[in-house]
């Protein structure tokens, strides 16, 4: 059999990468259109760049810090500017403490920061807070007032039940009938205290609405 025309396949074939990719006829270039295809070059699916995620989230935390720092030093300049225009007009803070004289623990000073109008009104606010009646009896009866009333009657009463002693039913009835005195003393205080404290708030409401000259 006559086998010259049969192709060999070990001969090496003619490949131009420079090309365009329009073989002649009867050549065979199949690796460059399989090198093409592969790559996407000119075709229709090109290959995508992928864009790392972390890159992305890095450079969106770092707006976000930028944005933070932008508004943390704008934020800082607003107090600056405040404590500027405070000081500058001789405005006290609340740094100096000048009330109780002996331990001051706050700032208070109506004489010299109250509008001579108001100061009537303010001095009787502060009268009516600093009411020296109710700090007693509200020491009375939170120290004094459990101990005291074990010892003067409850304890009598209890050891006059337990013995039958009329020394001890006597000692009983005597302290026992004080304490309704003391409950009303501190009924009455309270009352007033409750009176005062309707009296200043009548009178800080029609400073309020605008009748400053009937405070």
């Amino acid at each position: 059999m006559n086998r010259r025309n049969d192709p060999n396949p070990f001969e090496e074939e003619q490949i131009n990468p420079f090309s365009n990719g329009s073989a002649a006829p009867g050549s065979k270039s199949r690796i460059p259109q399989m090198v093409a295809q592969t790559l996407g070059f000119g075709q229709k699916h090109d290959a995508t760049v992928d864009i790392p995620l972390d890159t992305m989230n890095d450079s969106k935390k770092k707006k976000e810090l930028a944005a933070w720092e932008e508004d943390l030093k704008r934020r800082e300049r607003e107090i600056k500017r405040r404590e500027d225009t405070v000081a500058s007009v001789g405005v006290p803070t609340d740094g100096d403490r000048n009330w109780p004289p002996f331990f001051p623990i706050i700032h208070h000073d109506i004489s010299n920061e109250i509008p001579v109008h108001a100061q009537k009104l303010q001095y009787l606010a502060f009268a009516s807070w600093l009411d020296v009646k109710i700090f007693f009896l509200a020491t009375i009866y939170a120290i004094l007032g459990c101990p005291l009333s074990y010892v003067l009657w409850y304890r009598p009463l209890y050891r006059a039940m337990r013995t039958d002693s009329a020394l001890k039913f006597g000692w009983f009835f005597l302290f026992y009938s004080v304490s309704p005195i003391f409950y009303l003393i501190g009924f009455a205080l309270f009352c007033l205290e409750s009176l005062l404290s309707l009296w200043v708030l009548q009178k800080i409401y029609m400073y309020f609405r605008g009748n400053k000259t009937d405070v």
